[in-house]
């Protein structure tokens, strides 16, 4: 599949590092200022300038999220901004609201500018509204059916369209939500989202006359979440949103871990370079994910909410980064634990892909030999037999998952 971009998240720089291994082509990320994931770590100006060497040092490049909606006192501190990131070398700011639009151009006119989804861009003339005020490319709204997409690129055909393909979905028009504020007193269009709709709710009826107390919430007997939104998987479409003029695929998961991040962005850079197949399909169970869909991308949808849970759990249990390789023997750094006769299996871009191998010899950073390696972060010495290299992954499959 030819001239598209993988595009992933990135919430601190180890997650950018997994990111750039696996397979993107570029990263998007928040500063520690006006980003929406306030909750991520994020990166501070001098961790974005670092970031950004690294990342075009590969040839990738390096998106930065303003999207939040500004207030008057907001204005003069984005300025700034906006003039270091012109200067630190990012390759593009992602906005919603025309007013930090006009305060990119004012301080930094050379950064190039993407509307963010937040912008809630769901139809031809809105493109060709924001290609005119200077963006080179628009996020396009989550709700958007592919035949709108195609229409809007058939309308504005030089400007670059990006959209969704994988991640969590919101249960409010792409991301404009009250909810949160509302019940916690943190805004989600100022980057501090509770997720609230994620919770299980109940309801009481009070009157003058009684109180039924708390009653459980049913939806067709499967629970009570009755906002959460499935997640959306677009792998099995992509040359359908390419076809429809989509040049961007963007994963959602600034939030995820470096083992969601590694495992989705490993899955979409395969089916990008050799086509959607059953590897593809399985290896996305392998990260927790809540039930798939593909939301609107065909048309209306009335099945995309999670009733029985809020996030199902994976096929695998992520055990560890190896940060090196030597004479036989993998450096694994523990991030879930594990035994000796374990069947542990490697998730890498390389040829390794899929492999396995059984857990002997273990030594822990004394050099003593151990069989339960149960501390977090300890980097320990494992024979493996397949010549990993630092960056990839091992994890183990579930009991109730057949071992490969």
């Amino acid at each position: 599949m030819k001239n598209v971009e993988l595009l992933a998240p990135a919430g601190n720089f180890a997650k950018l590092k997994t990111a750039l291994y696996f397979g993107a082509d570029a990263v998007y990320l928040g500063g520690k200022e006006f980003s929406l994931r306030s909750f991520a770590d994020n990166f501070s100006r001098e961790e974005f300038k670092e970031a950004a060497i690294y990342a075009h040092e590969r040839g990738k490049k390096v998106y930065v999220t303003v999207n939040i909606y500004a207030r008057n006192n907001d204005l003069a501190a984005m300025e700034d901004y906006f003039a270091f990131l012109e200067e630190a070398g990012a390759d593009a700011a992602l906005i919603s609201d025309p007013g930090v639009l006009y305060a990119a151009k004012k301080s930094a006119p050379k950064l190039a500018v993407h509307i963010s989804t937040q912008a809630n861009v769901t139809n031809k003339y809105a493109v060709k509204f924001w290609q005119e005020q200077g963006a080179s490319r628009v996020v396009l709204a989550r709700e958007l059916p592919l035949a709108d997409i195609a229409e809007i690129h058939s309308y504005v055909p030089d400007i670059e369209l990006e959209a969704f393909v994988h991640g969590a979905m919101c249960i409010s028009y792409s991301g404009r939500c009250l909810l949160s504020d509302y019940l916690t007193g943190r805004p989600s269009n100022r980057g501090e989202c509770a997720q609230a709709c994620r919770w299980k709710y109940s309801i009481r009826k009070v009157d003058e006359k009684s109180d039924s107390g708390w009653l459980d919430m049913e939806e067709d007997e499967r629970g009570t979440y009755i906002l959460n939104s499935k997640d959306l998987n677009m792998s099995a479409y992509l040359d359908k949103m390419r076809e429809a003029g989509v040049c961007s695929f963007k994963i959602e998961g600034r939030m995820k871990s470096e083992y969601y991040l590694a495992t989705v962005i490993n899955a979409y850079r395969r089916c990008i370079d050799g086509g959607y197949s059953p590897v593809v399909e399985r290896e996305l169970l392998t990260a927790a994910h809540r039930d798939y869909t593909q939301a609107y991308a065909f048309g209306a949808n009335p099945n995309t909410v999670n009733y029985s849970d809020s996030q199902a759990k994976g096929d695998c249990d992520y055990i560890g980064n190896v940060v090196g390789y030597s004479e036989g023997f993998a450096l694994v750094e523990m991030r879930g634990r594990f035994y000796f006769g374990d069947v542990l299996e490697v998730l890498t871009p390389s040829q390794n892909f899929g492999k396995s191998f059984t857990v002997g010899e273990v030594y822990d950073s004394n050099g003593s030999p151990v069989t339960d390696c149960k501390r977090v972060q300890e980097v320990y010495r494992v024979k493996c037999p397949l010549a990993l290299s630092a960056g990839d992954i091992v994890r183990r499959r579930k009991s109730h998952v057949e071992q490969c």
